[in-house]
């Protein structure tokens, strides 16, 4: 099991720095939430579907274990992922949604411990508390605290609630279920949300924008990135998964200001710096922990 923790640890930090350039992608795509829906949820639910065809062993058997409540609980999961999460970065400032999303941690732990019955340790919960401090000093003190006085921002908040909420029922799904073919369901889930998209945008939404960014984000970021954190989770808790995912929260403002004129601001470096701090402190803290 510490052999297996750490493979999870290993995987899940792998594939939360994949995801950070993510928001700057989407920027860079100029497209509206529909249109980067619809070609997020196509390119990555392709690459997935077509990595499980070449990979899978038994096909048949993957899609008939795929057919019951914890199949279609990751497969709406990932669907609805996908809907909140463009809708909310279409618009709404790319901290605030990262905000909401920074719960996943706790919601990730208090689902583990009702449906997996796993307690989850004192140091997580105070890493959980001090990234949430530090992502709290870099949204609200960007504006001068007046964040939640902003319906765009609210708008934002709550669908990074809403993508925190629907994560974490997919990674604790996974973990509790892990005879469940990972890559259809998330692959699934993804080109329910592409079509959803599609038919919202048309084929002017579709082209208004620079489509390769979009592509690079569906297509290369989200399968690796995704695929290696749903694979962590089956190897160690949720809520170190989730933890893990925060990364995101700080590298994606700053992906974004390197690449468009959105430059952060102090409140957001030194926001972003608890994150990291508190994130490296935890990792050192369970790695001699295992050791023990």
């Amino acid at each position: 099991m510490p052999n297996d923790t750490s493979r999870g640890i290993a995987l899940a930090a792998i594939g939360a720095l994949m995801l950070t350039p993510d928001t700057l992608l989407m920027r860079l795509s100029g497209l509206s939430g529909a249109g980067m829906l619809g070609w997020r949820g196509l390119a990555m639910g392709t690459v997935l579907l077509a990595v499980w065809v070449v990979t899978a062993r038994d096909r048949r058997g993957d899609l008939a274990r795929l057919v019951c409540g914890a199949g279609a609980a990751v497969i709406c999961a990932q669907a609805f992922n996908q809907v909140l999460f463009s809708s909310s970065i279409a618009v709404a400032p790319v901290p605030v949604v990262l905000f909401g999303l920074a719960t996943v941690p706790v919601v990730s732990a208090l689902l583990s411990a009702v449906v997996l019955n796993e307690r989850t340790g004192r140091a997580t919960w105070v890493a959980i508390a001090a990234v949430l401090t530090g992502i709290g000093i870099a949204v609200l003190g960007e504006n001068g605290g007046t964040v939640g006085l902003d319906p765009s921002a609210l708008l934002g908040a709550a669908g990074g609630l809403a993508v925190a909420v629907v994560l974490s029922v997919s990674f604790v799904t996974l973990r509790r279920h892990p005879e469940l073919p990972m890559l259809p369901a998330i692959g699934t889930g993804a080109i329910l949300a592409g079509l959803s998209g599609s038919a919202v945008a048309g084929p002017a939404g579709l082209t208004a924008g620079s489509v390769w960014a979009i592509l690079l984000a569906g297509g290369v970021v989200l399968p690796i990135s995704f695929g290696l954190l749903s694979t962590a989770s089956r190897h160690t808790r949720a809520a170190n998964v989730s933890l893990l995912m925060l990364t995101e929260t700080v590298l994606g403002p700053v992906w974004v200001w390197l690449g468009t004129p959105e430059e952060p601001s102090a409140a957001v470096i030194l926001g972003g710096a608890i994150v990291v701090v508190s994130l490296a402190v935890y990792l050192l803290h369970e790695r001699r922990g295992r050791r023990r």
